[in-house]
C-alpha cells in the first residue's frame, strides 16, 4: 500500500511541474480593435455587489464580438449563473483557470481541449449585466497560492493570493 501511495505522490509532482513548465502565453480574450474601453481598475474594487470584492477586470466592446481563448487549455466548467450569466472556465498552463462571464453565448463544451485564440464565445450582458453595456468580466485564478499577493488590510485580502490581475498579464491598451 506504501509503495502504492508514493507512486501516486510522484506521479502528482510529476503532473504538477509539467503544468508549470508548459509554456504560458497569454493573449487579449477580445482583438484589440474591438475593445472600446478596458476597467483596470476595477480589479479588486471594492464593494462589487453580490460578490463583495471585483476578482477580474472588465473589457467592453459591442455585443457579439468574439471572444477568444487567451491560452491553450481545457475547458473545466461552463453554464449559466444568476450573476455571471453565460460563463466558461478554462484551465490552462500554470494550473491556473481563466473565467469569462456575461457572454451572450457560448460555444464550447466540458472537458474540451481549446488552443489560444479559438473562439469560445460572444460578448454580451447576461446574468447581472443584464441592461448594462456589453462586457466580458475576465479574471485569472491559481489553484496555488502566492502568498506575496495577500495584503492583510485589504478586504478579502486572503484570496487574493489566488487571483492574478489579467490587466498585468495582457499587451492590452486601458483607459
Amino acid at each position: 500500500m506504501i509503495s502504492f501511495l508514493k507512486k501516486i505522490l510522484k506521479f502528482l509532482i510529476v503532473l504538477v511541474i509539467i503544468g508549470y513548465i508548459i509554456p504560458n502565453k497569454i493573449s487579449s480574450p477580445i482583438s484589440q480593435n474591438n475593445i472600446s474601453k478596458i476597467d483596470p481598475e476595477s480589479f479588486w474594487y471594492y464593494p462589487w455587489g453580490e460578490s463583495g470584492v471585483h476578482k477580474g477586470i472588465d473589457i467592453f466592446s459591442e455585443k457579439g464580438t468574439a471572444v477568444l481563448s487567451p491560452v491553450s487549455g481545457f475547458i473545466i466548467k461552463n453554464g449559466y449563473g444568476t450573476i455571471a450569466g453565460n460563463y466558461v472556465y478554462i484551465l490552462g498552463p500554470k494550473w491556473r483557470t481563466y473565467y469569462f462571464a456575461h457572454m451572450g453565448t457560448t460555444f464550447v463544451h466540458l472537458y474540451r481541449y481549446v488552443s489560444r485564440g479559438d473562439t469560445i464565445g460572444k460578448v454580451g450582458d447576461s446574468g447581472n449585466a443584464t441592461g448594462k453595456p456589453a462586457h466580458l468580466h475576465y479574471s485569472i485564478e491559481t489553484i496555488f497560492p502566492y502568498p506575496w499577493f495577500y495584503e492583510k488590510n485589504t478586504i478579502e485580502g486572503w484570496k487574493k493570493m489566488f487571483y492574478l490581475n489579467p490587466a498585468k498579464y495582457l499587451n492590452i491598451k486601458s483607459d
